[in-house]
């Protein structure tokens, strides 16, 4: 599985390879990942739904009827609904994120893309993001699917990762940088 890409490991990864076969052997590889998206954005978004999923104080039992109401009205139904009730009653949806982090990941390879994290000062508009998609595609010689997150302590520029590799440009590095050669150069 080593392909230069992060390697899917540990209980997540267990669990998203599992998740991958069933998808793949039904031919639902796409519609798995939707809705697993869509639960990740619920995720990113609500603060509550972190409460409820990383609690140890909540029960297994309460965390399936809450999750069931929850699924229910977001329209996440089959495989996927699925997997979210197992791994509740599991009592492993503290992992959730990377869960789907990593089924992301073997779906991507599926298709034959990479995926390249991408943090970034500011969020990047449709243009910088296409342009960056092609800087990529030109670089690993494959599609490039782009998990893109902002922190405002960068100050600029990005910090981009696709598997092992990692280009730091963003402009706290270049400081941090700066720092240690004005201070190395004082000391001699």
């Amino acid at each position: 599985m080593a392909t230069g890409e992060t390697v899917v490991e540990g209980v997540a990864g267990r669990y998203a390879a599992a998740l991958f076969d069933l998808a793949k052997d039904s031919s639902k590889i796409a519609d798995v990942e939707a809705d697993l998206v869509k639960f990740q954005s619920m995720l990113d978004g609500s603060a509550d739904l972190v409460r409820l999923v990383r609690s140890p104080v909540i029960s297994a039992e309460d965390q399936a009827r809450a999750l069931d109401l929850i699924l229910d009205k977001a329209g996440i139904s089959g495989l996927a609904a699925n997997f979210f009730k197992l791994i509740a009653s599991n009592r492993r949806l503290f992992a959730i994120s990377d869960m789907i982090k990593a089924f992301r990941v073997l779906a991507a390879r599926a298709r034959g893309e990479v995926t390249a994290d991408v943090i970034s000062a500011v969020k990047l508009n449709d243009a910088q993001t296409a342009e960056l998609k092609q800087a990529l595609k030109a670089s690993v010689g494959k599609d490039v699917t782009l998990n893109s997150h902002v922190d405002e302590t960068l100050l600029g520029g990005l910090i981009v990762k696709v598997g092992s590799r990692m280009v730091d440009s963003s402009l706290r590095t270049k400081l941090q940088n700066l720092k240690v050669a004005l201070g190395g150069a004082g000391s001699a």
